[in-house]
C-alpha cells in the first residue's frame, strides 16, 4: 500500500475536523448561542469550499497533492487555535471558515492522489482503504472532543485537537516524496469548462447522488449534538453516540473487499439509502442512550458504505486530466449542502419547536433517492 502517508495525514486532518465540528456546536451552546447560531457555524464550514472547490481541484490536477495538503493543514491549525485564543462566538465563526476551507483542500488532494496511484482494477479497493481511514477519524475526532470538553473545557478542547494536526504535519514530507515521481499528469483540454462535466450523464448522476448522501451525513453531524443537548446528555455521551457512527463506517468499510466482489457500486448505494431512510425514521422516537448508539451505528453502516463507491464511480467517469476537477465539483455540491442544510434544519426546528420533523423529512428524501439509484442498479460482473 504505497499511499499510507496520505491515509495518515487525512485521518489526522479529518479527526481534527470532526472533533472541531462537535466542539463548535457545543461551545456555541455554552456561550448562549441557540440552534440558529449552531446552524450558521455549520454553514460557514461549507461556504468557502462551496465556492472554491473546483478551483482547488484544478490546482491539485496541476501541481499534485503535496503543496495543497501543506496549505490545508496550516489553514486548519489556524482555525483550531482561534476558539482557544479568543473565547467568543465571533471566533467560532472565523474558525468554521478556516477549518472548512482547509479540510476541503486536503480532502480533494488526498482523494485525487489515491485515484492517480490506483489502477482500474484496484481503485474501488484502494478507496475502500482510504475510507477506513475516514472511519477511524470519525471515531477518534468526536470522542476526543467530547472527553476534552468534559475534562478541560470547551476552549482547551480545540487546543488538544491542534495536536492531531501537528502530527499530520510531521507525516507531510512523506507525501511530498511519494508523489514526486509523478512528474507527468494528463492535461485537461485548454478550453475545458466545468459545465462540460455535467453534460456527461453518468457523471451528472454521480454528482446528484453524492449531494443527496452528503445531506444525509450533514443531518447526522448537525442534529445529534442538538438532540443530545435537548435531552440532557453530556458532551462525552454525545461524542460516544457520534463515535458509534464512525465505528460503523469502519466496520462496513473493512467489509468493502467482499462487497466490491459481490455487488456493483450502484447496488451498494441503493442499499445504503434504504438503511439510512430506516435509521432517520426511527431516530426521533428514542431517548435511551443504548438505542441511540444502535441507531447511530445503523446510520453509519448505511452512509459509510457509499463514499468509496461514489469516489470509484467518479474517477471511472471523469475525463482524462480532470479527475481533481470532478472531485472539486462533488466537493462544491457537498459544501453547498454544508452551507445551506444546517440553516434549513435550524429553521425547521425553530418553526416546529422540535427536531422530529427534520428527521422524517430527510427520511422521505432518502427514500426517494433509492428510486433514483435503482435506475443504475445492475449485477456485479
Amino acid at each position: 500500500m504505497n499511499f499510507l502517508p496520505l491515509i495518515v495525514v487525512i485521518v489526522l486532518a479529518h479527526a481534527t475536523y470532526t472533533g472541531c465540528r462537535i466542539s463548535l456546536s457545543l461551545y456555541a451552546l455554552e456561550l448562549q448561542g441557540g440552534a440558529f447560531t449552531v446552524g450558521v457555524l455549520m454553514s460557514l464550514l461549507g461556504v468557502i469550499p462551496m465556492l472554491a472547490a473546483v478551483t482547488a481541484g484544478r490546482w491539485t490536477d496541476r501541481v499534485g497533492p503535496a503543496t495543497p495538503s501543506l496549505v490545508a493543514l496550516l489553514t486548519m491549525a489556524t482555525g483550531a487555535v482561534l476558539p482557544w485564543a479568543l473565547e467568543s462566538i465571533a471566533s467560532l465563526y472565523a474558525a468554521s471558515v478556516l477549518l472548512g476551507s482547509g479540510f476541503m483542500l486536503v480532502h480533494i488532494a488526498a482523494n485525487n492522489a489515491v485515484g492517480h496511484l490506483s489502477t482500474p482494477a484496484n481503485r474501488a479497493h484502494n478507496f475502500g482503504i482510504l475510507s477506513i481511514g475516514f472511519s477511524i477519524s470519525s471515531v477518534l475526532g468526536p470522542i476526543s472532543a467530547g472527553l476534552a470538553i468534559d475534562h478541560l473545557g470547551h476552549a482547551r478542547a480545540f487546543l488538544c485537537l491542534v495536536l492531531l494536526l501537528a502530527a499530520a504535519l510531521l507525516a507531510w514530507p512523506r507525501i511530498r516524496s511519494l508523489t514526486a515521481a509523478q512528474t507527468t499528469r494528463p492535461a485537461p483540454p485548454a478550453d475545458a469548462r466545468v459545465t462540460d462535466l455535467f453534460r456527461l450523464a453518468n457523471l451528472r448522476d454521480i454528482f446528484i447522488i453524492g449531494a443527496l448522501l452528503s445531506i444525509g451525513w450533514d443531518l447526522f453531524t448537525f442534529m445529534v449534538p442538538l438532540q443530545g443537548d435537548r435531552i440532557g446528555l453530556s458532551a462525552s455521551t454525545i461524542g460516544l453516540i457520534m463515535g458509534a457512527f464512525g465505528a460503523a463506517t469502519f466496520v462496513i468499510r473493512v467489509a468493502m473487499p467482499w462487497i466490491t466482489r459481490n455487488f456493483s457500486e450502484w447496488q451498494t448505494i441503493r442499499a445504503a439509502l434504504c438503511v439510512t431512510t430506516l435509521g432517520y425514521v426511527l431516530f426521533p422516537f428514542f431517548t435511551s442512550v443504548p438505542v441511540l448508539i444502535g441507531l447511530s451505528f445503523l446510520l453509519g453502516l448505511g452512509l459509510g458504505s457509499t463514499q468509496p463507491m461514489v469516489m470509484s464511480l467518479l474517477h471511472m467517469s471523469a475525463p482524462a486530466g480532470r479527475s481533481g476537477e470532478a472531485v472539486g465539483v462533488r466537493t462544491t455540491l457537498m459544501n453547498a449542502s454544508h452551507a445551506t442544510m444546517p440553516l434549513t434544519f435550524g429553521a425547521i426546528g425553530s418553526a416546529f419547536g422540535g427536531f422530529a420533523p427534520i428527521f422524517w423529512i430527510l427520511a422521505a428524501v432518502m427514500g426517494a433517492g433509492t428510486w433514483f439509484a435503482h435506475r443504475h442498479t445492475g449485477s456485479k460482473p
